[in-house]
């Protein structure tokens, strides 16, 4: 009776090596898979993310000629919208949307898929829509077009459902590095809110893909980051108080945005189905109506952030221009038009914070910075409140120079 105990314990001592050297040799070849395809996404997303910014450029400069804007303030956006709203409910339906909440459904309920449609229709749209000066931003949709490449890619290489899950956030973080020039605030994003979890395992093919991407960003565009920024530094110790009083004027701030949002999804989701093609246009005369007397109202506004941290801060026109890009966004949003609210979250944050600070700055001009390093902060502020996570929210903001 021992004999066959005895051998079988030898067959069992003998294999047991040999499995190990299988699973290790396994385990090596998805290394280099994960390797491979976060280089190949990494560098593909960023190229179509930079043509995605080009293009959208390209299209801004015909549609608003230097010096003879006038009336098109009106008409492109209300045109825009319109000519967006009828693509997204005919041609692109899944195209809908920022991108974000998106992305996130076809992690966890779709499993992984993106559909090459959906990041055609969500590059078209987008690219016409924020041309035509609609009040909303590229990141949220960037993040979408990057995850819908991952997903096309994993899937048309025949991988399982767990790798072709893993492989959106590495999309996701690659289309944020491109389109933020910010490759640590991606990374961090793309686990936080994507993931919802910063110890992922795909934290290493993350990192590669997102620094891929920011690499491709440069080759083509050059070393231009995408704020100017002064070197501020805390000036007194007084100014604490005035960073606490900023962080409450961009909560409160951040709380009523995102309630006025949502008010007026909900006004919008009540209306027929049958007016859905028509329903973005009301948000693209509203901020052409807007833009026609407050031109900084259009767009996405980045040009005026840049101004404000660098100090040019005029008091009443940075809280005028605040308040007015909450309504024209929310409405933008609300009314379906395609984009995203990273970007007018940061220049909402930029005037509140350029606003404190320059009533700091007047009260106590010795013991406070320029208004522009306020801007800084409250950019960080707005974006953390709107957006409701903390960590790249923080960071965002700090990569610029």
């Amino acid at each position: 009776m021992s004999e066959p105990i005895t051998t079988a314990a030898t067959r069992r001592t003998r294999w047991a090596p040999r499995l190990l050297v299988l699973v290790e040799d396994l385990r090596r070849r998805e290394d280099r898979l994960a390797l491979v395809l976060s280089l190949v996404i990494g560098a593909l997303v960023g190229l179509v993310v930079v043509a995605f910014i080009l293009l959208t450029g390209r299209l801004a400069a015909h549609m608003y000629p230097a010096g003879g804007a006038g009336w098109r303030r009106i008409l492109v956006p209300t045109l825009g919208a319109l000519v967006t709203g009828i693509l997204l409910v005919r041609f692109f339906p899944d195209a809908r949307g920022s991108g974000i909440p998106q992305t996130r459904a076809a992690i966890f309920i779709h499993d992984g898929r993106i559909t090459l449609r959906t990041v055609v229709g969500k590059f078209v749209c987008c690219a016409a829509s924020l041309a035509s000066g609609i009040a909303l931003g590229r990141e949220g949709p960037s993040v979408h077009i990057g995850s819908g490449i991952a997903s096309v890619v994993a899937r048309r290489l025949g991988l399982s459902t767990a790798q072709v899950r893993w492989l959106i956030p590495v999309g996701a973080s690659a289309a944020l590095a491109a389109a933020f020039n910010t490759p640590i605030a991606a990374v961090l994003f793309s686990l936080e809110e994507i993931m919802g979890d910063l110890h992922a395992p795909i934290l290493g093919s993350v990192v590669l893909s997102s620094t891929t991407s920011w690499m491709v960003l440069h080759l083509v565009l050059g070393d231009e980051p995408l704020f100017h920024v002064a070197p501020y530094h805390l000036v007194s110790p007084w100014e604490l108080p005035v960073y606490a009083i900023l962080g409450l004027v961009g909560g409160l701030g951040s709380v009523g945005f995102v309630k006025l949002l949502l008010a007026l999804r909900a006004r919008f989701s009540r209306l027929p189905k049958s007016t859905l093609w028509a329903q973005p246009m009301v948000g693209g005369l509203a901020v052409g109506l807007l833009g026609f007397v407050v031109p900084e109202v259009l767009g996405v506004g980045y040009d005026q952030v840049d101004r404000v941290l660098g100090g040019d801060v005029v008091l009443r026109f940075a809280v005028m221009l605040a308040l007015l890009k909450m309504f024209a966004t929310a409405l933008c949003y609300a009314s379906g038009n395609a984009g995203g609210i990273f970007g007018p979250s940061m220049f909402i944050g930029a005037m509140l914070g350029a606003a404190v600070g320059r009533v700091a700055h007047i009260a106590l001009p010795t013991t406070t910075a320029d208004a522009g390093a306020y801007a800084l902060v409250g950019m960080g502020t707005a974006f953390a409140g709107i957006i409701r996570t903390s960590r790249s929210r923080a960071t965002t903001p700090s990569s610029c120079r």
